[in-house]
């Protein structure tokens, strides 16, 4: 029996587009009731809808290095399967958060005191920046490499992030290329260096005592 191309041809078009809506639509599960229950089987109240992890903002003097407090579904369980989550980012003068991404969601980030230099590099290597001042926000685009510094010489930052989310992740590309593993010998190749040069990388890295 021969092939009906017309049928074929549908068929590989229906796969094809079945595949980019799943690809589309990846990220936080659905759930199919209001919200998810505590972990140990308790009963939800109003405690498991609340945070109290952001008041040592108010409790505490800024931090003196850069410091990120998250509200993700690790520290705040109500949000498992709500798809939000949030992060608040303090920048003492000349501070940085390292090159990093998100893979799960996009990043919105709200400046709500001080100046930040923000930049992203896309998937065709072009990078991306801007300088922003009080009240500008900025998105970076879900998976891609990016960075925010505290470029203001005298004042302190301080900026709020949501992600579609409620499990962003993030991974460190300096932690994640010089503290995984990854042979010295690899990465003296790829970065076209030796490996001397390697380990006073991997030092620099090292959590200081």
């Amino acid at each position: 029996m021969g092939i009906n191309i017309f049928s074929l041809s549908s068929l590989v078009i229906l796969v094809l587009a079945f595949t980019t809506v799943q690809i589309a639509v990846g990220g936080d599960p659905d759930i199919i009731t209001d919200f998810t229950s505590p972990a140990n089987g308790s009963a939800a109240n109003p405690d498991f809808f609340t945070f109290t992890g952001m008041r040592v903002l108010l409790e505490e003097d800024p931090s003196p290095a850069f410091r990120v407090l998250k509200a993700s579904m690790s520290e705040f369980p109500g949000l498992s399967g709500q798809s939000v989550s949030y992060a608040v980012l303090e920048f003492p003068v000349g501070s940085v958060n390292p090159p990093h991404t998100h893979p799960r969601s996009a990043e919105l980030l709200f400046l709500i005191s001080g100046t930040l230099e923000v930049g992203f590099i896309d998937t065709a290597n072009k990078l991306f920046t801007q300088t922003l001042q009080s009240g500008d926000l900025f998105v970076f685009p879900k998976g891609l490499v990016h960075y925010q510094q505290n470029v203001d010489p005298q004042a302190y930052s301080i900026a709020v992030s949501a992600f579609g989310s409620a499990n962003a992740g993030t991974v460190s590309v300096p932690s994640s290329v010089f503290a995984s593993g990854i042979p010295d010998g690899i990465l003296a190749k790829s970065f076209k260096t030796d490996v001397a040069t390697i380990h006073a990388i991997k030092t620099g890295l090292a959590p200081k005592p």
